[in-house]
């Protein structure tokens, strides 16, 4: 087997049990380049069981996970392929953030600059020479995310990246991960944090007691489920018959005493009332957000074969594709292959501005 250089994650039949716990069970799902996609569930889902599987921590009872065509134990120099956060507690309590930086740098063929390249990448510069001891958690977050950017990876998996940071540091990642992705990158991000979430992936993967519930683009999610209008009208009754006459079967009656018109729009309901001569007092339109499917998916009333995923031919890499691994530095630096800085760089933060401020 060879390291086919697309990026892309591919879980396959994967189950793990702990004893009489089984912690997963057969998920299915697939992880593009290109995308920042959303993993999620509740707690206890099987979230973090399954990265660790994916990044080789875990062994798994059955089924495989593959990174670029292999298993993260068979990547000739992983940490240029796939940078990981599952913890922000790694860090010697008294040694500099630059210093933690720069270990980890040689233990995988990077120059000392590097380290300083990535404290600025994430808003860092100024508290290079302090100890993570001294962090608070947001900056402790960043630091990880420091740490795993090293290698300039193809790859990034992320558990709870926004965990510890304030609006500004959650805004800054948002638009950090997507660049990345964008580069034809790819993103795995874990996360209870629905709001946020939705408004930072393209693809979603949603499980529930270690079953997968769904996986695919986060419009088709939303694309099976109707939207409603509630309609605040002065005469309820009335307004219930016009809507059978004009065809909206589809009604129901709120707990405020509005009349839910599912599969229709403002527009639609608007210009019935005006025709209809009735009088209204408000009208609303109710979208799925990602929270609400996210409790319908999860909540024990969804079966997982309405989800399976179809087979499917995946797109070729972008032109010139990642190629191979690189292989390790024999001695000295700058490695055989050495890092590029993307083009243009990311938008820093400035210092600690964003991410929880100094302690």
């Amino acid at each position: 087997m060879q390291n086919d250089g697309s990026g892309r994650i591919v879980v396959q039949g994967l189950s793990k049990t702990f004893g009489p716990v089984a912690a997963v069970q057969n998920l299915s799902f697939v992880v593009e380049p290109g995308a920042v996609t959303g993993f999620l569930g509740p707690n206890g889902a099987g979230k973090t069981t399954t990265l660790r599987m994916i990044l080789g921590l875990v062994t798994p009872t059955a089924g495989v996970a593959t990174i670029s065509g292999l298993r993260y134990d068979q990547l000739g120099y992983p940490a240029r392929i796939v940078g990981a956060v599952l913890e922000n507690e790694g860090f010697h309590p008294k040694r500099t953030a630059r210093n933690h930086l720069r270990i980890y740098a040689a233990a995988i063929g990077m120059p000392d600059q590097r380290a300083d390249e990535v404290l600025a990448l994430v808003g860092l510069t100024t508290a290079a020479n302090r100890k993570p001891g001294e962090f608070s958690l947001g900056m402790r977050q960043r630091l990880a995310l420091a740490t795993a950017l090293l290698g300039n990876p193809q790859v990034l998996v992320l558990d709870e990246p926004a965990n510890g940071l304030d609006p500004e540091g959650i805004l800054w990642l948002r638009n950090f991960l997507r660049a990345y992705a964008r580069e034809g990158r790819t993103v795995l991000v874990s996360s209870h944090l629905l709001s946020e979430v939705e408004q930072t992936i393209d693809q979603v993967v949603i499980i529930s007691h270690g079953v997968t519930r769904y996986f695919g683009s986060l419009e088709q999610l939303r694309a099976g489920q109707q939207s409603r209008v509630l309609v605040q009208a002065a005469d309820p009754n009335a307004l219930v018959k016009a809507l059978q006459e004009a065809g909206f079967t589809q009604l129901e009656t709120t707990p405020d005493g509005r009349v839910a018109v599912l599969g229709a729009t403002r527009e639609q309901i608007g210009d019935l009332t005006a025709k209809a001569g009735l009088a209204v007092y408000g009208m609303e339109e109710d979208r799925a957000d990602l929270e609400k499917l996210f409790f319908q998916l999860t909540n024990g009333g969804y079966s997982a074969a309405q989800y399976q995923p179809q087979q499917q031919q995946y797109p070729p890499p972008p032109a010139g594709g990642w190629g191979p691994p690189p292989a390790p530095p024999q001695a000295g630096y700058p490695p055989q292959q050495p890092y590029q800085t993307p083009p243009g760089g990311y938008q820093q933060p400035g210092p600690y501005q964003g991410w929880g401020g100094q302690r």
